[in-house]
């Protein structure tokens, strides 16, 4: 090739176009720093490094390998908060989910009288089963999500609380290989963690790459021009309302695999504010349309370091849901300025 060809060649890597000139830099630059969720991410590494500052032992293995667990419980429940935000929708009944699929799961193997593996199986199909009920209710009755799982969320918490006998659950066959499996460290890392990176790579394809997930976007951008073009709003619903019950238990499972124990107490207002503070901190906006199921992952990990870093500068634990609050009512602002923004400058170039 001569130089000319060659400065006017391009090659694909990863999504950027590599030019053989001289601009090549300057794109390379350009196409690493629109990452989307490149300003979360230094927003994560300047919190751990500044909590790291004022107390090193955060930043040693133990502390870090603690904050990435209980991350990884809120990060999987956030991708299915992912898509119903990003449909306009809000499930407030994820936390009754968790906890009820975990008690289930918990009650039927106790004792010895279920394999525990079978037991878990039965727990995630009780989580589709109440994510399934949302979506049902939610069309029957004709109204929005948030409004149903209202209610839901303290049915499924009292059902939790029934079956329990208000107690923990014993006699757990703590010795089955389900303990060991989801509840250790393989290769040095939390089981929950594997899982958590595992759902974030298939479910982001699901999110961008399938009809799925565009029809998702679609009815969250503008659900009057979606149901003209023939996309069945309700039953997308339902689909994204049964994949947050479905990754509601599977994060109960993990962590009953974890604790070795199963409490009525687990879940609830606490999870849920987490869950949606992960979702929205990450960048997907309340409004709806747009969405990311890494940036989930990632606001998680904030919303722990947070809570980790009110334990290590020893400010009481009963602030911990006020501080989740104010992340959220931050994040929602921002995108609220971000978005208005966007939309004046688009204006403004019409």
């Amino acid at each position: 090739m001569t130089e000319s060809e060659i400065r006017g060649s391009g090659f694909m890597i990863g999504g950027f176009t590599l030019d053989a000139g001289r601009k090549a830099p300057r794109r390379i630059l350009k196409g690493l720093f629109s990452f989307e969720e490149l300003g979360i991410t230094l927003a994560l590494v300047a919190l751990v490094l500044l909590i790291g500052a004022f107390h090193h032992n955060f930043l040693s293995k133990h502390p870090l390998l603690n904050t990435i667990q209980t991350a990884s419980f809120v990060a999987i429940i956030a991708y299915g908060m992912v898509f119903l935000l990003a449909m306009g929708e809000l499930d407030l009944s994820a936390g009754g989910s968790y906890a009820l699929s975990t008690i289930v799961a918990a009650k039927l193997m106790s004792g010895g009288s279920m394999n525990p593996w079978l037991a878990v199986c039965l727990g995630v199909l009780v989580g589709a089963g109440l994510g399934a009920a949302n979506g049902i209710l939610a069309s029957l009755l004709r109204l929005p999500l948030i409004i149903i799982t209202l209610g839901t969320l303290s049915a499924y918490q009292g059902l939790a609380t029934v079956m329990s006998n208000a107690g923990p659950i014993e006699n757990l066959p703590t010795g089955s290989s389900f303990y060991s499996a989801l509840g250790g460290e393989p290769l040095g890392f939390p089981a929950a963690a594997w899982a958590a990176l595992g759902l974030v790579v298939v479910l982001t394809f699901v999110f961008t790459k399938t009809r799925f997930g565009t029809m998702v976007r679609a009815v969250g951008s503008n659900r009057q021009a979606a149901a003209f073009s023939g996309i069945p709003s309700g039953r997308i619903r339902l689909y994204a309302a049964i994949l947050t019950g479905v990754l509601a238990a599977v994060s109960g499972i993990l962590a009953l695999a974890y604790f070795q124990g199963a409490d009525p107490t687990i879940g609830g207002v606490s999870l849920e504010l987490q869950v949606i503070a992960a979702a929205v901190i990450g960048g997907t906006a309340i409004s709806g349309g747009t969405g990311t199921v890494p940036g989930a992952l990632l606001g998680a990990l904030i919303v722990s370091v947070i809570n980790s870093g009110l334990l290590f500068f020893q400010i009481p634990s009963n602030w911990s849901d006020f501080v989740t609050g104010a992340v959220i009512l931050v994040a929602v602002g921002t995108d609220s300025l971000l978005r208005r923004r966007r939309e004046n400058r688009a204006l403004q170039e019409a």
